[in-house]
């Protein structure tokens, strides 16, 4: 089914081993989705080891194609943190922003879910999800990503 400009779900990641050694996907499923308003990402995990883990970086992109990016700008950008600072009368307050990714931790062998969103989407072209295996690096786990868009 099409959502005005974007298959409303997407696979994100098929299900496979994640990388060995704790590297992020190499190259993550870009995902058109113009005109969607928000996105919800459906995880399904398998550890590969005791101890195992996941993180997740959700990229985003304002562009449709990476070439449209103006000199000197980033084709991608990541999602960020944003950490208010405390409030004093007369003083001006200094806030913090970072780039961010997640980690989901397994509890326990079997096969595990969750969901994680909606996220807002204005004026996002394109979308990509990244991953990587962050507890037992040395018996990587299965994960597979759905991205259903509104």
């Amino acid at each position: 089914m099409t959502y005005i400009g974007a298959e409303t779900q997407q696979v994100a990641r098929a299900a496979a081993a994640l990388p060995a050694a704790g590297a992020w996907d190499a190259a993550p499923v870009e995902m058109y989705c113009c005109y969607a308003q928000r996105v919800t990402l459906y995880f399904t995990y398998t550890r590969g080891g005791a101890g195992g883990a996941f993180d997740f970086q959700v990229q985003v992109s304002p562009y449709s194609l990476d070439t449209l990016a103006p000199a000197g700008a980033q084709a991608w950008t990541v999602m960020s943190l944003y950490d208010s600072g405390g409030v004093a009368a007369g003083v001006d307050s200094q806030s913090r922003a970072q780039r961010e990714y997640i980690t989901y931790q397994a509890t326990g062998a079997a096969v595990e879910a969750f969901v994680y969103g909606p996220i807002e989407m204005a004026h996002v072209e394109r979308l990509r999800v990244r991953a990587r295996e962050s507890g037992a690096v040395g018996a990587p786990g299965t994960l597979q990503i759905e991205a259903v868009y509104a």
